[in-house]
């Protein structure tokens, strides 16, 4: 498969690189002048988690193209950006989609049909990364990915052959997929706990902080149930599951993300590669809460946790 990734993104280029190593053509949109920047090589230091934990260290040689002619031959475009970059990577893929499939691969706090309302419907895909990391101020990529990817489907979309032909496409790669019905609804509840565990962060000064203390994991909890009814309000569900889990007793939900997320698991040393990057820093895990506060006072939903961290993001 031709594929053209958007950006040279954390994301993106672990991605591209484990789906070039399966066997399908792989290049990179950047915008001009970025090219030059980057050069042609990626500094790889990453933990892949397919089979096993394997540390991957190379550097991979990329192709990049800073223009994307309308007719060009691609047969799948991956956008996965910063949620605050996705209106202009829209902007920039309305005439430019062609006959590609459009896989949309990050996190999402717009509702789903705006961007669905931009591109062709039926050459939409929806998923979801089960990765992290990033670039170190020499270029190096830190970070990793784990074997589970998520897919799913956003209003009356289905399976498609379009659908079948991305699923197909990361199980040869070696990924696991885990389907989800209603992936507007999981990726509001996936982004408020974002939120949470960044104005927990923000609040105390540092996200190890929070994932090494079961008495902020708790605090993370809490303002996570806090913010449930917003997902509702802007039009997504909670499933019994995810209801369920967060409403077990705060303390014991901290216990079991303290277990998970402990130094020398796989989850946390492929966050620890974003957390340490040049790139990331406390502003940017800002957008998250301030993104679900905007959005609560515009539909009238109270959430006083939140509100009193304010200062902090």
């Amino acid at each position: 498969m031709k594929i053209l990734m958007v950006g040279r993104g954390v994301i993106a280029t672990q991605y591209a690189w484990a789906l070039k190593k399966a066997g399908n053509e792989v290049e990179f949109y950047v915008r001009p002048g970025r090219a030059a920047q980057y050069g042609p090589l990626v500094d790889l230091n990453i933990i892949d988690g397919r089979k096993k934990r394997t540390l991957v260290k190379e550097k991979w040689s990329i192709t990049m193209r800073e223009e994307l002619a309308p007719d060009h031959d691609y047969d799948l475009i991956v956008v996965s950006v910063n949620h605050y970059q996705l209106d202009g990577v829209l902007d920039f893929l309305v005439s430019r989609v062609n006959k590609a499939t459009v896989l949309m691969f990050n996190n999402l706090w717009i509702d789903p049909q705006k961007v669905v309302s931009l591109l062709p419907k039926d050459q939409v895909v929806w998923g979801f990364p089960g990765a992290g990391g990033g670039y170190s101020s020499a270029g190096t990529l830190n970070g990793g990915f784990m074997k589970m990817i998520y897919m799913g489907f956003v209003g009356d979309t289905s399976v498609t052959k379009r659908y079948q032909n991305v699923r197909i496409l990361f199980e040869k790669a070696g990924f696991s997929i885990a389907q989800r019905k209603d992936f507007h609804s999981w990726l509001l509840v996936h982004f408020v706990i974002n939120a949470g565990i960044a104005a927990q962060a923000l609040k105390i000064g540092g996200y190890d902080k929070v994932f090494d203390s079961t008495v902020n994991l708790k605090e993370t909890i809490i303002l996570v149930r806090e913010m449930l009814p917003l997902i509702r309000a802007k039009g997504g569900k909670i499933s019994l599951g995810t209801y369920l889990a967060m409403y077990l007793p705060s303390g014991i939900i901290g216990l079991i993300l303290k277990k998970a997320m402990a130094k020398g698991s796989i989850a946390r040393d492929i966050m620890s590669g974003m957390f340490e990057s040049d790139q990331f820093n406390l502003d940017t895990a800002g957008f998250f809460p301030k993104d679900v506060l905007a959005d609560a006072r515009m539909l009238g939903i109270s959430l006083p946790r939140l509100t009193a961290l304010q200062s902090v993001f």
